[in-house]
Order: C-alpha cells, then sequence, then structure tokens
C-alpha cells in the first residue's frame, strides 16, 4: 500500500509561472517543454473538474516512466511539443504483454496486425480514440503531441469522478492507467521525488 510518501505525491502546483517552469526543470531534470505541458494539463484538468485534485507531478511521474518526457530511443521534444521521432511501443501480440489485435488499421502505430502504445505518454489506440484531446489548440488531438498527451493522460486520470488527492484515488487513477502495481509504486515513488525536489510554490 501507500507509504507516508502520499502526501507529496498528490502535491498540487497551482498557476504555475515561466520563472517556476524554468527553475522546476532545473531541480527534477524534466524537460522544460515536457513540463510546460504536465503543469498545463493539471491546471486545465483542475479547473474543470475541481474534484480531481491532480498534481502535475503526477503526470509528469506517468511521462518519465513511459518514455522519459519522450526522450525514449534518444529523440526529444521540439518547441512545438512534437517528438523528435515517432514514440511506438512494444507489439501487443501477447509476448509478454497484453494481447490486442489491431483496432485502427495501423493509422497510429504503423502496425496493422497488433496495436502498440504510441506518443509520451503511450496510448494505445483504442484509448486515444475515446480520450484523445487537443491540448494545444491546433484544432487535431494527436498523440505524438506533449500537449495533446499530457491533457488526455490527466483527464483519462480523472475520470469517474475520481479525487487524487486520495491514496485510494490516486491508486485508483494509476491503476486504470496500467494494471500493475509495480507500475503504481514506480510512478508514485517518481511523482513524490520530483514533489520534493521542485518544492511547493507560493
Amino acid at each position: 500500500m501507500l507509504s507516508s510518501g502520499m502526501t507529496t505525491a498528490v502535491n498540487v502546483t497551482k498557476n504555475a509561472d515561466a520563472d517556476w517552469v524554468i527553475r522546476a526543470a532545473g531541480q527534477t531534470g524534466i524537460p522544460e517543454r515536457a513540463l510546460r505541458a504536465y503543469v498545463a494539463a493539471a491546471e486545465t484538468v483542475n479547473a474543470a473538474a475541481p474534484a480531481c485534485g491532480i498534481g502535475w507531478n503526477t503526470v509528469a511521474a506517468i511521462g518519465f516512466v513511459e518514455t522519459a518526457h519522450g526522450t525514449y530511443g534518444g529523440g526529444y521534444l521540439t518547441s512545438a511539443g512534437q517528438g523528435s521521432r515517432p514514440i511506438v511501443g512494444p507489439v501487443l501480440d501477447g509476448a509478454g504483454f497484453a494481447a490486442i489485435a489491431d483496432t485502427d488499421a495501423g493509422a497510429l502505430d504503423g502496425d496493422t496486425r497488433w496495436d502498440r502504445a504510441v506518443g509520451p505518454m503511450q496510448f494505445i489506440p483504442t484509448t486515444w480514440q475515446l480520450v484523445g484531446l487537443d491540448g494545444n489548440g491546433d484544432g487535431t488531438a494527436d498523440p505524438f503531441n506533449i500537449d495533446d498527451a499530457a491533457l488526455s493522460a490527466a483527464t483519462y486520470l480523472c475520470a469517474g469522478g475520481r479525487d487524487l488527492t486520495t491514496a485510494d484515488g490516486w491508486t485508483d487513477a494509476i491503476y486504470a492507467y496500467n494494471q500493475s502495481d509495480a507500475y503504481i509504486r514506480q510512478v508514485r515513488e517518481q511523482a513524490t521525488a520530483y514533489a520534493a525536489k521542485a518544492g511547493a510554490q507560493e
């Protein structure tokens, strides 16, 4: 179960300004472009669903565990928030992962036989079809864009009226994202570390 570190794992930084983002990026090692997307996603979702209380650090922790903030495989995020190269996860063919037959004719993942998770927050095509949102206002919901992916992830985590300021609500949300106890522990530890390194914002 969750440790006493839960208090900082659910930390929420409100109305982060540019100076804070620059400083926190340096303190946490999160690329500034990614951190801006995580903070914006948390702020946007909390404005729409105040009861959720999702912290930027939770979104960031998932981004780290999934793709090291879009840097997996030596890539990086451009100033527009796009990955320098498409991030496509392992084939979901049942060998070490769930078996998910192709659902999008390869439109997102390039695989017409099996589904694969895509983008910096690693959405499988069916989930993206359900929750994909346009986070940067360009008129397109793109799972390969960090703004879109982060907002979609935060929205997904807060779905169903979840309260992420409670240990149970937070755990349920992360479990919905990835049904693995090891994953929950890894995200919790990373979220707690990010909150501690960045410190509270006044």
